[in-house]
């Protein structure tokens, strides 16, 4: 369940970056090849005055209604969900902790699913109507993450954490499944199903979720007792049975909680980005086809779906047989999930033209990044089990700031031309994004549980109990 909710709310989030490449009048831009012939002839490339025919209405494909929305306005359409996550993405923690994560998800996913299926009709009333939408989705939306992971410190038993973090890459499933379903479900019935379908099968997840879905071992009706006494004995001490108020002051000046908010926001940059900005840069610089755009910009959340469940199996593995300190894992791990990917990245920028080999590199960099699931995706799990949900959305909270950042960033630098010269710096921006935050938390990150994790703990239980978990 912990993957089919992050399946469905991934479906809901986007489907708006393929469905609005059909929802708008096509571009109007050059290829490669007349950029060469207009330079080859003395003229300047950059020059805005130059006069370039629209696609006649005989090669505009008729997916539905087209609206007349600039690049600014789908820079700030993609970006509105962003803005409206940002809202609940940082009480949605507490409120989790409070008051239990199953209702709370149950509810989002619900209303989600309602707005997606109405942003066919918003878009009848103009741009801003379909922002509101798209911000009021990201309200819902914003709940999701810091929740499953309150759900993942109740339920998860240290040894297979790594397993129950990788079941949140179902986003990612998400992804795969939504760009190429959405790409089809316009070319046959038109943009409008692409909104429909993914909110149906949301609507369906949804009624799955309450049947099963509880708070904890201890509330769950139909949980056989073996297997309740086991998660709960292997959970210990770390989760206290009291509703504590979060240490807001003294989680906001650890050292080790602020290296891993810059390595999430690192993390999320890079996602993002491509979240928001892969379709367009394949159909737009590579020249694929809707469908076959939305197909290939899925497969590098293939690829980093499939690596975060072989890096947690590895993870675990390590931790269980004790190879390494949790900490070392934690660190070593960032090589993979931050450095590769934005070293690929960087090795974009001199991919030349070949649009395959660019979709290779695009893959391979975010495949590697799977092994988030062992550094910042889980680390909130080590510092603080008692506020796991509450950390989580503090870093999702400021990492969301790369979700409506980035699409401003592309929008701004491919405003004039959509090319490979003008992407190459996009895409620079987005590798020093992946380094820059590892090797912040190589330096100052840790795994150790916190002493502000449960405030009225004598600080001699503390010391064992920090002593424990690094060894």
């Amino acid at each position: 369940m912990l993957f089919l909710s992050c399946f469905v709310s991934y479906m809901l989030r986007v489907n708006m970056s393929v469905n609005l490449l059909a929802m708008v009048q096509p571009v109007q831009k050059m290829n490669q090849h007349a950029l060469t012939l207009l330079s080859s002839n003395g003229t300047n490339a950059n020059d805005t005055s130059i006069s370039v025919p629209m696609p006649t209405a005989s090669t505009v494909h008729n997916y539905g209604p087209r609206y007349n929305w600039s690049s600014h306005d789908q820079s700030v359409i993609l970006g509105a969900y962003f803005y409206g996550y940002l809202v609940t993405s940082l009480p949605a923690g507490v409120l989790a902790e409070r008051f239990g994560p199953r209702n709370l998800v149950g509810s989002s996913l619900a209303v989600s699913a309602l707005l997606t299926a109405l942003t066919p009709l918003a878009a009848t009333y103009g741009m801003w109507t379909v922002v509101v939408n798209r911000a009021a989705l990201g309200i819902c939306g914003g709940v999701l993450y810091p929740a499953l992971h309150n759900l993942v410190s109740r339920w998860a038993p240290p040894d297979e954490k790594g397993k129950f973090v990788s079941a949140l890459m179902g986003g990612t499933f998400g992804t795969v499944v939504t760009w190429p379903l959405v790409g089809v479900l316009i070319e046959t019935f038109g943009w409008s199903f692409a909104f429909y379908v993914p909110a149906v099968i949301t609507a369906i997840v949804v009624t799955f979720w309450l049947i099963i879905v509880a708070d904890s071992p201890a509330k769950h009706p139909r949980i056989q007792k073996e297997e309740q006494d086991y998660i709960i004995k292997s959970l210990g001490d770390t989760i206290s049975k009291q509703n504590l108020l979060p240490p807001v002051l003294k989680m906001v000046t650890s050292l080790p909680f602020l290296a891993l908010l810059v390595l999430h926001f690192g993390n999320l940059w890079g996602l993002y980005f491509l979240l928001t900005a892969a379709p367009k840069f394949m159909s737009e610089v590579l020249g694929f086809k809707l469908a076959k755009a939305g197909f290939l910009a899925a497969l590098p959340y293939l690829a980093r779906a499939l690596a975060a469940f072989g890096f947690g199996s590895i993870g675990d593995y390590l931790r269980k047989k004790s190879v390494f300190s949790v900490t070392t894992i934690r660190k070593s791990f960032c090589l993979f999930s931050h450095i590769i990917p934005g070293l690929f990245l960087v090795g974009l920028i001199y991919a030349g033209f070949d649009p395959y080999v660019c979709v290779a590199i695009i893959t391979l960099s975010l495949g590697f990044n799977g092994a988030s699931t062992m550094t910042n995706l889980q680390n909130s799990q080590d510092l603080a089990p008692n506020f796991a949900g509450t950390l989580y959305g503090i870093i999702n909270f400021v990492g969301t700031t790369s979700g409506f950042i980035s699409p401003m960033l592309v929008a701004h630098f491919t405003a004039q031309r959509s090319t490979m010269d003008e992407w190459q710096y996009v895409f620079a921006i987005g590798a020093a994004a992946y380094i820059i935050p590892a090797v912040v938390f190589v330096l100052f990150g840790s795994a150790v549980v916190q002493k502000w994790n449960e405030p009225g703990q004598s600080e001699s239980k503390q010391t064992t109990k920090q002593m424990q978990e690094t060894y």
